[in-house]
């Protein structure tokens, strides 16, 4: 009997993906509190292949808070707090069956460890939610994607400090009552093995304030890790029809050669980059981790009843795809790094193009975890130029075609696999480099790296490209 399915299954959900924190904008208003990405700064004297989020110390916080001259392209995004019913219909308008943004946890609790939520906060993800689902979308919510509450990260030392973990218990059962009837599927924090490049974004924990930063990074994701288990158990208990998500960044890395010192480095560096999944989706601690935190002095230290508390599992898997890298013995031992694959093309940004990386890593988790897996994220960044009133972005409609034809593949290959989000259908500000001309979208957003520009929204041809895809249920790639 053939068993071998053809292809994309009849209820595959087509999506796209953004983040409050790189499209809202209005930073300051209805209430709203400063979160972390307010204080991301856009740089045009660092070379772009160097762009990321770095540490953060916490006169960087202050001095960030009090400029009047530095640029901070977050805090007004592509305006989507005003402009959302408008964009919602472009992006339905490409045939999406679902639809993934963030909460600003500062739009909820402006300082994060207030007694009573925001209303006007509140009342906005009502509209927003509502309006998602009137234009014939399923939303997905992340409940934490580099939207922390600043105070957090200065009264307390963010993640690390374990009151967050009560304050963001508290959060995620506001978001559960408030939403249960408009939002089935939730993923609660983004990206969770980003605690490298996006350490103080996704942390909030300032290199400053604490003597050993290491452990502090890994004590303020385990805490993570149990508040996640914590809203996980919530969920179960008072909303059993909703489907609770956890999200890696990538994946594991390729060797940088067949020498078993390589293969073993390899092994070592992806272990710990699908520890957080093996913890939120097996339920433990797996016996690798505490190896490597010997190995390497670091010190994670377990409340009472946390290990009870991490029994409670997700539902569903989820990750980020963007490139592959790969390691060697070397690299490994400067700091656990995985470097750029040279054999692959990349983008103007250094970001490698793989599409068989992502077919390798849907049979590698679904071997692992036998969950459903959603693709949260994909997409390239590349510089658009607008021609007669027209981008044409050929470059886009490859790259996407070889993934989407990969996805096929590894359905193919038996991986369970429920839904795609193209990430940045629609031009929102760079998170890693905070600047608008890394776009990604199949909708130009007419605003330059320094917030200049109309706002106005051009469909490119990639527009016209993903409609026919969706169209044809993932068949029509040409």
């Amino acid at each position: 009997m053939n068993r071998v399915p053809t292809g994309f299954p009849r209820d595959f959900m087509w999506g796209g993906a953004i983040a409050a924190n790189q499209a809202e904008g209005a930073w300051d208003v209805d209430g709203k509190g400063w979160c972390i990405a307010d204080i991301n700064e856009f740089r045009d004297d660092v070379d772009i292949t160097k762009k990321y989020n770095d540490e953060v110390s916490s006169t960087y916080v202050k001095e960030a808070m009090a400029s009047t001259t530095r640029i901070f392209p977050k805090r007004c995004g592509i305006d989507f707090y005003h402009t959302y019913k408008e964009d919602l219909k472009l992006l339905a308008g490409l045939g999406l069956k679902t639809f993934r943004t963030s909460i600003n946890w500062a739009r909820i609790f402006p300082q994060g460890d207030d007694e009573q939520p925001n209303m006007a906060g509140l009342q906005f993800y009502d509209e927003l939610f509502a309006e998602i689902r009137k234009n014939g979308m399923e939303p997905m919510i992340t409940i934490s994607h580099y939207e922390m509450p600043l105070h957090l990260t200065d009264a307390y030392t963010g993640w690390a400090s374990r009151e967050v973990i009560d304050f963001f218990e508290r959060y995620c059962q506001v978001v559960f009552d408030r939403y249960h009837d408009l939002v089935k599927y939730w993923i609660i924090v983004n990206q969770i093995n980003l605690i490298g490049h996006e350490s103080f974004n996704h942390l909030g924990v300032a290199e400053d304030k604490v003597s050993d930063l290491a452990s502090a990074k890994y004590q303020a994701v385990h805490n993570e890790m149990v508040a996640c288990a914590r809203a996980t158990k919530y969920a179960h208990e008072h909303y059993p029809d909703l489907q609770i998500g956890m999200m890696l960044c990538g994946g594991p890395a390729y060797a940088a050669s067949c020498k078993p010192e390589d293969v073993l480095a390899t092994l070592k560096h992806n272990q710990m980059e699908y520890f957080y999944s093996d913890v939120l989706l097996r339920g433990r601690y797996p016996g690798y981790a505490f190896r490597f935190f010997e190995d390497h002095n670091i010190t994670v230290v377990f409340g009472e009843h946390d290990e009870k508390d991490l029994e409670n599992t997700c539902d569903f898997f989820s990750f980020s795809y963007y490139y592959t890298r790969v390691v060697s013995k070397e690299s490994y031992e400067h700091g656990n790094e995985a470097v750029r694959n040279q054999e692959l093309p990349a983008n103007p940004w250094g970001w490698t193009i793989d599409p068989t990386g992502l077919r390798i890593l849907l049979n590698e988790f679904y071997d692992r975890y036998q969950k459903p897996i959603y693709i949260t994220e994909n997409g390239v960044g590349y510089y658009d130029k607008v021609e007669n009133g027209q981008i044409h972005d050929d470059y886009r409609v490859n790259y996407y075609r070889e993934h989407i034809r990969q996805m096929k593949e590894a359905i193919r290959d038996g991986v369970d696999l429920r839904g795609y989000y193209a990430w940045g259908p629609i031009d929102i500000v760079s998170c890693s480099s905070s600047e608008m001309s890394k776009r990604y979208g199949f909708i130009y957003v007419d605003l330059d790296d320094y917030g200049n520009g109309t706002g106005q929204r051009i469909k490119k041809d990639s527009y016209t490209w993903m409609q026919k895809v969706i169209a044809s249920n993932g068949e029509d790639l040409d």
